[in-house]
């Protein structure tokens, strides 16, 4: 088995209800989504070969017993999914943070299934594979980047009409520099929303430096 591996490193995670958890992340390379606003575009190709052994191997180099598995995305990647299950044979708390445009119903079931749906300023909305919904749960969480008001008001309704909260958390985050966080969650408040405003924790702390 082959994995081709963006970079591996140690942070806090600055997203979803594990936000703030100091977090091994395990970036893989590629991606079939090109979001307007996407910032880890640097993934999108190259990369270094690596095996499940040596990617273990490194993640414990660090103390952590979070790791998140990202990208560009990671499911573009068929041994994403051993990946996934080896992780969790070894005891950590694994998420996955995906796009939401590739089936998800195979993912290990101990893993957190943190996924997008992308709205329409996105330019992938077209994409989302409304059939992933019927596999998620309460240990699964849903994040939508808004975007424009726009965006907001296609949020919304799709909550609203899918009963996104029923099925596990949704989380509803500014895209940076396009939309003022303030707005949004004013939104929210004026509509009653159940769903959880999210900034990124680690632009806040570190800005747009890569490998954190």
């Amino acid at each position: 088995m082959a994995l081709r591996l963006t970079e591996i490193f140690y942070s806090l995670q600055g997203e979803a209800s594990r936000a703030g958890l100091p977090t091994v992340f395990v970036r893989l390379t590629g991606c079939p989504l090109r979001c307007t606003w996407c910032d880890t575009t640097y993934s999108f190709t190259g990369g270094e070969p690596a095996s499940i052994e040596s990617v273990l191997a490194e993640v414990g180099k660090y103390p952590a017993r979070q790791v998140c598995v990202t990208g560009g995305e990671p499911l573009s990647q068929k041994d994403c999914l051993p990946l996934l299950t080896a992780l969790c044979d070894a005891g950590y708390d694994v998420s996955l943070e995906t796009s939401g445009a590739l089936d998800v119903a195979g993912v290990d079931p101990r893993v957190a299934r943190i996924m997008d749906l992308k709205a329409p300023d996105s330019g992938e909305s077209a994409k989302n594979l409304w059939a992933n919904l019927d596999t998620l749960n309460r240990r699964d969480e849903i994040k939508i980047v808004i975007a424009s008001r726009g965006d907001y008001e296609w949020a919304r309704e799709v909550l609203r009409d899918r009963q996104l909260d029923r099925l596990c958390p949704v989380l509803l985050s500014p895209a940076g520099g396009l939309i003022e966080p303030q707005s949004l969650a004013e939104w929210i408040l004026e509509d009653g929303l159940n769903v959880r405003f999210q900034l990124q924790l680690h632009k806040l702390l570190w800005g747009n430096m890569k490998g954190k």
